[in-house]
């Protein structure tokens, strides 16, 4: 993990000393920063490997990001180069999805951590695997997680916006817990540290409007970012006197003006054709005062209900009332379905299709 963020110059400079290495080929930088007719360029470096030489044009980032990487792949295709010099990228870290685009393009590439695709007449290489140890530290550590989720989130109901003002307006409109339960609202430099990276992730287009672009990208991020709820506490109970056990909390919550929401998993049958278990989960901020208003019997043996108290306001966010009761929005439903097993992954591609459609409606 890097402290201090790698420049374009440091790169030159392991070009220079030597230190970019992708054994069995020799690496030398010629000369940085020349003019190709109109444009300039980076660097000049020879490549060589046995008694074969290739002479490269080199475009540099000091990003790894997939904004990074199409700019600069775009970058180098952009400048006609001198007959027999051949294009080639480099940055602090390329994964193998990176190496396999640009060899399929015909461009080489490497990273300064021993990964790369050199694509000559004379020879070709290619070699993934090693680590990333070029990592940005970012003011936020992932914003794809927990409560910097819902920044992402919020495009998946609504795809475009204004301004960076109009997401955290909408942001905060849409959580259960700023609105009625006293929690501190997101900031707007929030929302703008977690929409950068979006943008450099090219999930999310920022020109004139804000606007997004690869909602299965998010998608994506999300479900492989995704944490189960922190449990404060858990009881697991049936409620006595009442055969709707699920309006008799909502009209508990109701009274104290306390959020409370079914799981994405009891959700389900909002989004997708699938029965759960006869158990009902249910997210609520404060376990204690809601119990105090219920007639519970707490059980472990075939309980109706399974209370979570949880704080995390991604879970409540953009949740969805139906008849007085508050279910979990489509993209949590779909998470907690993507985290179970083969059945659940199967149905949460239902789920996926129902959030698609939605965004299709509203473009």
């Amino acid at each position: 993990m890097n402290r201090k963020a790698t420049t374009e110059c440091d790169i030159i400079r392991a070009l220079a000393s030597g230190d970019l290495l992708l054994p069995p080929l020799k690496i030398r930088l010629i000369q940085s920063e020349l003019m190709v007719g109109l444009r300039k360029i980076d660097a000049l470096a020879e490549v060589s490997w046995n008694n074969h030489v290739s002479l490269f044009g080199l475009e540099i980032k000091a990003l790894s990001t997939p904004k990074a990487f199409q700019s600069v792949t775009d970058q180098i295709l952009s400048v006609d180069l001198p007959t027999g010099t051949l294009p080639m990228i480099v940055l602090p870290y390329l994964k193998e999805e990176n190496l396999r685009n640009l060899e399929k393009r015909g461009i080489s590439g490497i990273d300064m951590c021993g990964n790369g695709v050199v694509i000559s007449g004379s020879f070709r290489v290619f070699r993934s695997g090693q680590p990333n140890r070029f990592r940005t530290s970012a003011a936020i550590k992932n914003v794809y997680a927990r409560n910097s989720s819902m920044v992402a989130r919020a495009f998946l109901y609504k795809p475009s916006y204004p301004t960076v003002q109009a997401i955290c307006t909408e942001i905060n409109k849409r959580n259960p817990l700023v609105k009625s339960y006293g929690r501190k609202e997101m900031s707007l430099s929030t929302v703008s540290k977690c929409l950068k990276t979006l943008v450099e992730d090219l999930a999310v287009n920022r020109a004139d409007s804000i606007d997004l672009l690869q909602a299965r990208k998010l998608l994506d991020e999300l479900s492989g970012n995704y944490k189960p709820p922190i449990r404060e506490w858990a009881v697991t109970c049936n409620i006595a006197g009442t055969t709707d056990p699920i309006s008799a909390i909502a009209n508990a919550a109701s009274s104290l003006n306390m959020p409370m929401i079914l799981s994405g998993l009891s959700s389900v049958s909002r989004y997708a054709v699938m029965q759960r278990g006869a158990t009902k989960k249910i997210y609520c901020p404060d376990l204690s005062r809601l119990l105090k208003q219920l007639p519970i019997v707490q059980t472990e043996r075939f309980p109706d209900i399974e209370f979570i108290e949880t704080s995390e306001e991604a879970l409540y966010f953009d949740s969805r009332e139906a008849q007085g009761v508050s279910f979990a929005s489509s993209v949590q439903t779909y998470l907690e379905l993507m985290a179970g097993d083969k059945r659940d992954i199967e149905t949460a591609l239902q789920v996926q299709d129902f959030i698609m459609s939605e965004l299709e409606g509203i473009r």
